[in-house]
C-alpha cells in the first residue's frame, strides 16, 4: 500500500538498513545520541545512504535540543525526515510551553526545506490518557509538522527511559485517543507506542492511522527475555510488516465500501 508507511527504529548499520528495506520497511529510523562535531559519524552516514539507496526513507532522531546542534546534525547527515520526540508534558501531565519546539521546527523548515518534520505527540496509557491534552498539543504543532507520531506517556509516577524524551517504553498508548487524533489531524498520524507483530493488526483496526512504527517490540531479546536496543529481530519485523499491511488493506476496503454504499436519499 503506497500511502501506508511502516517505520522501524533503531537502525544504526548499513547492512541492517538494507535488510529492513527488503522486508518492506518504508521509513528507516536511526538515532543520534550525541551532537556531532565538525564531521559526521561515518557508520551513521552510511546507514542513511544505504536506506535511501534501498528505496526507503531515512528518519533521524537527535537526542539533544540545542538549535545549533540540530542544524549541524541535519547539515551533516541530510536525512529525509527529522523526528523530534522531546517530552511535551510536565510530570503531572500538564502541557509545557510549546513555543520553543515550534520555533525549532520553524528554523528547520527555513534552513532545510527538503527535510520533512515528524513530531511525537504524547498519549497517555489508558488509565492516564485524560491527564494529557493530546488533541490541544497536536493543534498547536500541526502548522509546523509534516507527520505526527503518537507515543506513550506513562503517567505521573513513571519516568521515561530517556530523560527529557518520550518513547521506547514498550507500552501501548490509549488507542481511543489515538483514533480521535487521527480523525482530527490534517497531518498524517503514524501510530507508535508498544506496537509489535502481535498487536499491530488490532491497533490499525482501532485507529486507522497513516502508518505504524515499532522499536522495542521488534528488537531481539537477551537471555533474560529483555529487548536489546539497536538489535532488530528479522522475523518480528517481517511479521510486523505483514500484519500491519493486511490490517491497512482491510481498513481501506471498508472505507471504500462505506463510501460507495448508497444512502436513503441517494439510491
Amino acid at each position: 500500500m503506497k500511502n501506508f508507511a511502516i517505520q522501524i527504529y533503531e537502525i544504526q548499520t548499513p547492512q541492517e538498513a538494507v535488510e529492513m528495506a527488503r522486508l518492506g520497511v518504508d521509513n528507516i529510523g536511526s538515532v543520534v545520541l550525541e551532537a556531532p562535531g565538525k564531521t559526521a559519524d561515518p557508520l551513521l552516514a552510511r546507514t542513511i545512504r544505504a536506506a535511501r539507496g534501498a528505496g526507503a526513507k531515512s528518519s533521524l532522531i537527535p537526542l539533544y535540543t540545542q538549535p545549533e546542534d540540530i542544524c549541524r546534525t541535519l547539515d551533516l547527515y541530510r536525512p529525509d525526515i527529522v523526528h523530534f520526540c522531546e517530552g511535551l508534558c510536565e510530570r503531572q501531565g500538564s502541557t509545557k510551553s510549546l513555543l520553543p519546539f515550534i520555533e525549532m521546527q520553524k528554523l528547520v523548515r527555513k534552513n532545510f526545506p527538503q527535510i520533512k518534520i515528524m513530531r511525537s505527540i504524547p498519549i497517555g496509557i489508558p488509565l492516564a490518557a485524560h491527564l494529557v491534552d493530546t488533541l490541544g498539543i497536536a493543534r498547536q504543532l500541526e502548522a509546523v509538522s509534516d507527520f505526527f507520531l503518537t507515543d506513550t506517556w506513562l503517567g505521573p509516577a513513571a519516568r521515561n527511559p530517556v530523560s527529557g524524551f518520550i518513547g521506547i517504553t514498550g507500552k501501548t498508548c490509549d488507542w481511543q485517543v489515538a483514533a480521535r487524533l487521527v480523525a482530527q489531524s490534517p497531518v498524517p498520524v503514524i501510530l507508535a507506542g508498544g506496537l509489535g507483530p502481535e498487536n499491530v493488526y488490532e491497533a490499525v483496526e482501532a485507529t486507522r492511522p497513516a502508518g505504524v512504527d515499532s522499536c522495542t517490540l521488534t528488537n531481539r531479546l537477551d537471555h533474560d527475555g529483555k529487548p536489546v536496543r539497536f538489535a532488530k529481530d528479522r522475523d518480528k519485523v517481517a511479521d510486523f510488516v505483514k500484519n500491519a499491511l493486511e490490517a491497512a488493506a482491510l481498513a481501506l476496503q471498508q472505507t471504500a465500501a462505506a463510501t460507495a454504499r448508497p444512502t436513503a436519499s441517494n439510491p
